[in-house]
């Protein structure tokens, strides 16, 4: 929890959104900012930086700069940095990412492709 809160002090609220545990949410999610998602959502999220809990589940389509998943996602993610699956997790679809850092016990199933390319600086 502490890790999540240290997350949000980095972005401005006001470009925020947090779905929590019971909800559920049909439809599109844009935001410029963190998006917390503890509950049910259906419908395409985009956003700088996703969170989904351990209630989180997603199905729809995912664009994300950074993501941390604690949860289940159904269907398409295209994360073009950092892609963080904790050892809870499953994500169930098409993976498109940057950098992915998967816990013992984290699950991807489905198609993963790293068609995004990190610059290193030298």
């Amino acid at each position: 929890m502490n890790e999540e809160k240290n997350r949000l002090d980095r972005f401005n609220l006001s470009d925020s959104i947090t779905i929590g545990q019971g909800v559920t949410f049909v439809g599109s999610i844009s935001a410029r900012g963190y998006a917390l998602i503890n509950g049910d959502v259906k419908g395409e999220i985009s956003v700088d930086h996703l969170q989904v809990g351990q209630y989180g589940v997603i199905r729809g389509k995912i664009i994300s700069r950074e993501m941390g998943v604690q949860g289940e996602i159904h269907n398409e993610v295209s994360c073009s940095e950092h892609v963080l699956v904790y050892s809870t997790e499953l994500i169930n679809g098409k993976l498109s990412y940057g950098e992915l850092e998967i816990q013992k016990g984290g699950r991807v199933a489905g198609i993963m492709d790293q068609s995004f390319k990190i610059e290193r600086t030298k």
